[in-house]
């Protein structure tokens, strides 16, 4: 009979700062459950048991039983051998969306900054090494750029991610550092750590974060930090710009301006 390590098939910890629980508490099935369905993505849209156990570091009968579970339970299916997920997958994002306080609290201030500067803006926090949208304006325009609520990005191409980094201390900046990948998307991507490092410092400094063609080619962003009543910083606001509309002089000329005033409104509120 197999019998894995404790930690084997859990996903990592997405705040280190979050204290350790009981190990008596601690649902270690439930947690494995969350691996196999954070096991897929858009280069593993369809598996099978022996790939997702190699994926997830669980057992191969352990990974079958996982994967027959959440197909029983609607949240995946198969063709008797391969497995992917259903889209009932997209509720437990969804409940986040519906339930959490942040999203419904900014959505009025971030739509009327979008009417304000004809552009659309969003909210997005740091989970792991991914900036996650939380919260998006209705576009001004008909046709409208940008992530959708729910979208996640690796942290070190778009405005937001130094911005939260910027948050942290310098030692909990290096261990986030040395272990995030820093894949290239375009020539501009930042690649190498310690240019990402002063990018975060920059930052910190100027207090907003502003990409240029980091992901895309043609996409650049600015973001602020959404600070709440004790000066911790619940969130990023931002934008995301046509390169070719927006250079970066004229983003600190006419953005940032509104995009502080809206942070500073909702530190009050936060």
């Amino acid at each position: 009979m197999e019998n894995p390590e404790p930690s084997a098939g859990l996903p990592a910890a997405s705040d280190p700062a979050r204290p350790a629980i009981d190990a008596a508490d601690l649902i270690v099935g439930l947690g494995r459950g969350l691996a196999v369905i954070e096991s897929f993505d858009d280069e593993h849209a369809r598996m099978t048991c022996a790939e997702v156990a190699e994926r997830t570091g669980l057992p191969r009968t352990s990974a079958r039983r996982h994967l027959l579970s959440l197909c029983h339970y609607g949240y995946a299916d198969t063709d008797g051998k391969r497995f992917w997920l259903s889209p009932r997958v997209l509720r437990l994002g969804q409940s986040y969306l519906d339930s959490a306080r942040l999203p419904r609290l900014v959505q009025p201030f971030i739509q009327r900054l979008s009417m304000q500067c004809g552009e659309t803006a969003n909210v997005s926090v740091l989970d792991g090494h991914e900036v996650v949208y939380v919260a998006r304006s209705n576009s001004p325009r008909v046709v409208s750029i940008g992530f959708l609520a729910g979208a996640r990005v690796p942290a070190h191409v778009v405005a937001p991610g130094p911005v939260l980094l910027a948050q942290q201390s310098e030692e909990a900046l290096a261990a986030w550092l040395d272990r995030h990948e820093f894949a290239a998307f375009t020539a501009s991507t930042p690649v190498d750590r310690e240019g990402f490092a002063e990018q975060v410092r920059l930052a910190r400094r100027r207090g907003c974060g502003i990409s240029v063609g980091q992901l895309d080619g043609g996409l650049s962003g600015v973001a602020v930090p959404l600070k709440d009543r004790r000066g911790e910083c619940r969130a990023a606001l931002g934008m995301t710009l046509q390169t070719t509309a927006w250079s970066e002089a004229r983003i600190v000329e006419v953005l940032l301006p509104p995009l502080l005033e809206t942070a500073a409104t909702l530190r009050a509120l936060l």
